[in-house]
């Protein structure tokens, strides 16, 4: 359940076990091929850098990254439904590329339907830039759809 209390006690937490029904709900809710529990707990076991943003005990958006030789790959950025078209992606995105840098990532990477314009929107407002396409890569209600491959460029100051 969402809560109507303002947005005051936003934080970014590490995502956990404890964590992944409230994930799931909101993963459901959002996508009509959903991940499953197994695959973030699989990201989870093997140390995928998970955040969750969090207002009280409601989970606003969540993100899964992994990062390894100077690259990042972004594999799932979600927000709920109630808080959508408030800037809590472009927060999580942010966040995600803050910490890739830290991390010494030279280059971060995604995939993303073509459908989900408004992903690509703000991914290409960021700095994204579409590198390539991967033929029949997301299952779909009529067979499979393709994947756009995003890239940047992040540079160390």
């Amino acid at each position: 359940m969402i809560s109507t209390a303002p947005h005051k006690e936003i934080v970014f937490q590490t995502m956990t076990e404890a964590d992944l029904d409230d994930i799931l709900v909101v993963e459901n809710v959002s996508h009509t091929h959903p991940w499953s529990i197994g695959i973030f707990q699989d990201c989870l076991r093997v140390g995928y850098y998970s955040q969750i943003l969090k207002n009280g005990k409601d989970i606003i958006a969540y993100g899964v990254m992994s990062i390894a030789v100077e690259e990042a790959h972004i594999f799932n950025v979600c927000v709920s439904s109630m808080y959508r078209g408030k800037g809590f992606g472009l927060q999580m995105m942010e966040h995600l590329l803050e910490v890739a840098k830290e991390k010494n990532a030279k280059s971060v990477f995604l995939e993303v339907r073509p459908s989900n314009e408004v992903a690509i929107q703000l991914y290409n407002k960021i700095g994204f830039l579409e590198v390539g396409i991967r033929k029949d890569y997301y299952p779909a209600k009529n067979g499979r759809e393709d994947a756009l491959i995003f890239a940047m460029d992040i540079f160390q100051e």
